[in-house]
């Protein structure tokens, strides 16, 4: 389930709002809480616009429109398709809502705390992944999220992994050219076996015939 919710502007980090946890739940994900802070400071109009982020028993989520970040923290078993549905949602509630005011640039931090209110509503709504309603959405073919980035925290804090669309590319075109090359390697064996292989097997056995009627004959 969705343990927590926060909603931050890309440009300059400002939070606009974030979900009321109880006190055990906000002590808990202290710690979570404080990476995705990390998260929020290495995004930038670069950034792949949704992203799930491993981390001990919890994964953060985030999904980026119109340069404000919505991010939650859930149980590892939360179903990812549920998690971007509801960030989805959140979205586009919050653009709805408040629209050009959240890009405005004096607002101060959590300018928009009373969005919670539907932040909880919709949070209960997704708690149970095996309601009807839930298990429709993870029958929709609405979106792809194996096609979503994801990361291991430790790799994104302490080795220095980005979340940058172009960085994401680059990996993708090395793993595609390592593809490449290894299927041109392929196909060059298949044709020198089509070219030789049957002239090759056929003077072998040739060879084999003349060696055995010499050798015992």
């Amino acid at each position: 389930m969705v343990k927590s919710t926060l909603i931050v502007r890309v440009a300059d980090k400002l939070p606009l709002a974030a979900s009321m946890d109880d006190g055990k739940t906000d002590k808990d994900l202290a710690k979570y809480k404080e990476q995705a802070k990390e998260i929020f400071k290495k995004l930038n109009s670069h950034s792949e616009p949704s992203c799930s982020i491993e981390s001990g028993p919890y994964t953060l989520h985030y999904y980026i429109e119109s340069g404000i970040c919505y991010l939650c923290i859930s149980d590892q078993a939360f179903p990812r398709k549920l998690a971007f549905s509801y960030l989805k949602e959140l979205s586009d509630e919050f653009t709805m809502s408040y629209g050009d005011k959240a890009r405005e640039p004096k607002i101060r931090p959590y300018a928009f705390i009373k969005f919670d209110t539907f932040i909880q509503k919709t949070k209960r709504i997704y708690e149970d992944s095996r309601t009807q309603q839930n298990l429709s959405r993870l029958n929709e073919d609405l979106q792809d999220v194996t096609k979503i980035m994801s990361k291991n925290m430790e790799d994104l804090l302490w080795r220095g992994d980005s979340l940058d669309r172009m960085n994401t590319l680059s990996d993708q075109l090395r793993d595609q050219s390592l593809k490449y090359r290894r299927d041109a390697r392929k196909l060059n064996l298949e044709a020198l076996y089509r070219k030789y292989g049957i002239p090759a097997a056929i003077i072998l056995a040739v060879l084999l015939i003349i060696y055995i009627r010499y050798k015992f004959f």
